[in-house]
């Protein structure tokens, strides 16, 4: 028979309860032992709800409290020095992921330790910790979570199927310990290869029957030697287990890749979401004792699967292959999607027809049984389910709230000027120069800052009516004042306005917007604690009216200083958004650039002289093979230059981009044309700047200078070492001194002594720039 299947579930919980149990731990609320009971209580409800309806292959050691790669990393022993001092194994993890900094006690000696280096996971919005590797790297298993994740399900009654990050994975992913060694981290693999037989024994002791190895690398675009090394993996794999190996590759299409691995597994698992064309490809590779596991349900966005669609799909399958020798799954793990619409009653009443349209998580679950059904005991069987399926499938084609055709219009009309600037960067420049009277190095900062416990509790009042519209324009005011003189206090030369009346960058321009909607609790995790509720583009997008003129204008009436309009790009608004599948992205995003270029029109007529237009995803959304990357790049780009190009020379435009292999995509930065650029670069090692200067970037840029996602405080000293080291690579009069990203996460005290220090930096290498 079909089997049911899933590979991951989204942890973080119902209503984000891992957070707010990982937080107080931090905080030092709860103890270890209330966090782990938390923990196993949160496991037992998903499992149970899995099993409830009606999944057969329920995931197990999927479950994270901060990051699967960086689980991997722990288990295997892969732990840098710098974090081997640190003796209790959880205080030890979440230091690798997010840093830890504590005063020396009587009994205790002091701590300092940055965090690890955090990238996207492909082409998601999550970020993954990224695995360190010594050139003679010695592996020890220990502590394996997907052993004691199966015996605490199986001691529930419930039999699941352990998942684990694939060796060949885990190693491509990871990167030389030391800043300027190169290795092939693939050259390890002999090494942690008999760790993998171990725990695959170790699982198989416990009463695993069935295993699920992610290999995602699969989608990339492989050398040969990594290809060997998928091939040697899982020919030793299934050489030394005797647990049936699934191996799950996603989020793109795998080509000949598979080829690497087909004879030396059991199962695999493809994103026919993603890549439905390879079907027939796969279709005469699986052997007669393999089963095809089909992706057929998108676990990473939020609408109704069209189960016609793919019934038809795995119908063709089964007709190829048997019952016995097909799975139906989600395309991805379902922890990129939320957990539930059952919380979702505002839409369910406001728009029950948008409602009808949506699917998560515990709904993606349903669905796939649908399917399994259908296939099982035929299309009859789940009638009424089809019938109901069909009908929503058919509102969302034909509903008018999909379509504006004045949007529509306009966007065929865009004049050919309208795409880039005016005048090239040195005239641009010189303009700039006049104008602003910047100093040398000067700093800024991404935008927002501390989101305060009074600021949440005060937008949640508003928000329920409980504060009057003018006692909260009133209070974002003040707190709007009070950035702006710490700004001015501290030193920075270019200010913001700290963005204390967003609740997110993406959802609070979506409230602005035509064609975007929003869940109560559409959560889903950005990386560690740290979720997202991304807003719903379900219809063509257009500007309400000016969005941030009155805020902005404000906060420079407040200075002399120059101030920052602070906007989100075209590009992030869409992929940072549950961004509708029915028409092409390339026109979305050109929506959404016209609605932007009015905004950045208005913040220059309102004398804003700087007007930074942040585009982190562009690297995100850079698609997987570079077959489809000119295509991707040559509208995105566009787009952000059509939201940026209808200003004067002498209006500074900036961007900011976080987390990513900016290697890739070096020449379409540089296509975007902004006169500032600010980039992450404090967990990044030299190898990102150098290639400013390799490709002679001539526009200016602010490496980060320190990492926003830990509360770790770096010294003076410390950022002083890191802004000598950008000097080598970026002429001075381009260089600017700025963290990384956003202060929104971090509390006060750690901002304040931050940007002190900061500031310090770039006034010590003024005077030394002076002297010279």
């Amino acid at each position: 028979m079909v089997v049911a299947t899933n590979l991951g579930f989204p942890y973080v919980g119902a209503k984000r309860e891992l957070k707010k149990l990982v937080e107080s731990y931090w905080s030092g609320k709860i103890a270890e032992a209330d966090l782990h009971k938390g923990v196993q209580d949160i496991q037992a409800s998903h499992w149970k709800l899995q099993k409830d309806a009606g999944i057969e292959h329920i995931p197990s050691g999927e479950y994270t409290l901060y990051d699967r790669v960086l689980d991997t990393a722990q288990q295997f022993g892969a732990i840098p020095q710098r974090y081997q001092h640190i003796k209790n194994p959880l205080d030890q993890y979440f230091a690798m992921g997010r840093g830890l900094q504590k005063p020396a006690t009587e009994t205790t000696p002091k701590v300092d330790v940055p965090a690890m280096e955090m990238k996207k996971w492909f082409d998601t919005n999550y970020h993954f910790i990224v695995p360190e590797f010594e050139v003679d790297q010695a592996f020890s298993l220990q502590q394996p979570r997907a052993v004691e994740q199966f015996k605490a399900a199986k001691a529930l009654g419930i039999h699941t199927r352990p998942v684990l990050v694939g060796p060949v994975s885990f190693l491509y992913l990871g990167k030389p310990a030391k800043t300027g060694e190169s290795f092939d981290t693939l050259s390890l693999l002999p090494k942690v290869l008999p760790l993998y037989v171990e725990l695959l024994k170790q699982l198989a002791e416990a009463g695993a029957d069935w295993v699920q190895i992610d290999e995602p690398i699969m989608i990339f675009d492989l050398d040969a030697n990594v290809k060997l090394a998928l091939e040697k993996a899982y020919k030793t794999l299934k050489e030394q287990s005797t647990l049936k190996l699934l191996v799950a590759a996603y989020f793109g299409r795998v080509e000949n890749n598979v080829y690497a691995v087909k004879d030396f597994v059991d199962a695999i698992h493809l994103d026919f979401v993603r890549a439905p064309e390879e079907l027939d490809t796969i279709l005469p590779l699986i052997k007669a004792d393999q089963v095809l596991s089909l992706g057929l349900v998108d676990g990473r966005n939020i609408w109704i699967n069209n189960l016609d669609k793919s019934i038809g799909l795995a119908e063709k399958a089964v007709a190829a292959l048997g019952k016995d020798r097909v799975f139906i799954a989600p395309s991805c793990s379902l922890a990129h999607s939320p957990f539930s619409t059952s919380f979702e009653t505002k839409i369910k009443e406001i728009n029950p027809e948008l409602f009808s349209w949506l699917a998560f998580s515990v709904e993606k679950c349903a669905e796939i049984v649908v399917i399994a059904k259908a296939l099982n005991e035929g299309r009859d069987a789940v009638k009424d389910a089809l019938a109901a399926n069909a009908a929503a499938v058919e509102s969302r084609r034909t509903s008018p709230q999909t379509v504006n055709p004045a949007v529509r219009d306009r966007v065929a009309k865009i004049p050919t000027e309208a795409w880039k600037r005016a005048s090239p960067f040195p005239v641009r420049r010189d303009a700039q120069v006049k104008k602003l009277k910047l100093p040398l190095f000067p700093t800024t900062t991404i935008g927002s800052f501390p989101q305060t416990k009074e600021i949440r509790i005060n937008r949640q009042k508003h928000n329920k009516g409980e504060l009057s519209d003018a006692d909260y324009d009133a209070f974002i005011k003040a707190e709007m004042k009070k950035v702006v003189d710490f700004q001015e206090k501290v030193g920075l030369d270019v200010l913001v306005h700290g963005e204390p009346e967003r609740n997110d960058m993406v959802e609070h321009f979506g409230h602005l917007l035509h064609g975007y909607d929003f869940t109560q609790n559409g959560w889903v995790v950005s990386y560690g604690s740290r979720c997202v509720k991304p807003p719903v583009i379900f219809g063509d997008v257009a500007r309400r009216g000016p969005m941030t003129v009155e805020e902005i204008k404000y906060a420079q009436s407040l200075t002399s200083k120059p101030m920052k309009g602070m906007l989100t790009g075209p590009v992030t608004m869409m992929k940072w958004s549950f961004v509708r599948d029915d028409i092409p992205q390339k026109e979305i995003c050109s929506q959404i650039g016209l609605a932007l270029r009015d905004e950045v029109v208005d913040l220059e007529a309102a004398g804003i002289p700087c007007i930074q237009v942040d585009e982190p995803a562009i690297r995100e959304g850079l698609p997987i093979r570079r077959a489809d990357w000119d295509a991707y790049l040559d509208w995105s780009v566009a787009c952000f230059r059509l939201a940026t190009s209808g200003i004067r020379d002498d209006t500074q435009i900036h961007t900011h981009m976080c987390y990513s292999d900016f290697n890739d995509i070096f020449d379409a930065i540089r296509d975007l044309d902004a006169d500032v650029i600010t980039i992450e670069n404090s967990k990044s090692d030299e190898k990102l700047l150098k290639i400013f200067e390799t490709k002679q970037y001539t526009n200016e840029i602010g490496p980060g200078l320190y990492d926003i996602h830990s509360p770790r405080v770096p010294s003076v000293e410390e950022m002083k070492t890191r802004f000598a080291d950008m000097l080598k690579y970026i002429p001075e009069h381009l260089l600017w001194a700025n963290p990384d990203c956003g202060l929104k996460s971090r509390q006060w005290p750690e901002t304040e002594a931050a940007l002190i220090n900061l500031v310090e930096v770039a006034k010590y290498f003024r005077a030394q720039k002076a002297q010279a």
